[in-house]
């Protein structure tokens, strides 16, 4: 069956809730919008499992202290308990002036755990440099 409008909007405020709790630095609540053995794919090495996924935000937030990641042009597709979806990521760095480090792209597998979404793997794909 495909995803009702109900789903889809679990969905991106699954999104939403993630980019909150990476930018005020709550690893727990950002590893929570992972399944247990999820993968994050957003640096040199994949991040992987709720105990590294927590900890990973308290070193990207020694690092990007003031960030903010800015997410649209969403776009969901699944059926049953499977979905994918992508958007648009602008991170923008507050502390110097709303300069943005990276823009690219999320491409997201999730799957629905005990009726919650949770992603499955997460993908960054920066855009290339001009």
């Amino acid at each position: 069956m495909a995803l009702d409008a109900a789903d889809k909007m679990e969905i991106l405020e699954l999104a939403a809730r993630y980019n909150h709790a990476i930018d005020f630095g709550d690893g727990e609540a950002w590893a929570g919008t992972f399944t247990e053995d999820g993968v994050f794919n957003g640096g040199p090495q994949p991040v992987t499992g709720h105990v590294a996924l927590a900890q990973f935000v308290a070193g990207f937030g020694s690092q990007m202290a003031g960030a903010r990641h800015w997410t649209n042009n969403h776009v969901v597709d699944g059926d049953g308990d499977e979905a994918t979806h992508s958007c648009y990521l602008n991170l923008i760095q507050t502390k110097d002036g709303g300069n943005s480090v990276i823009t690219g792209r999320y491409d997201d597998k999730l799957r629905k755990v005990d009726g919650q979404w949770r992603f499955i793997e997460r993908n960054v794909t920066p855009d290339p440099k001009d």
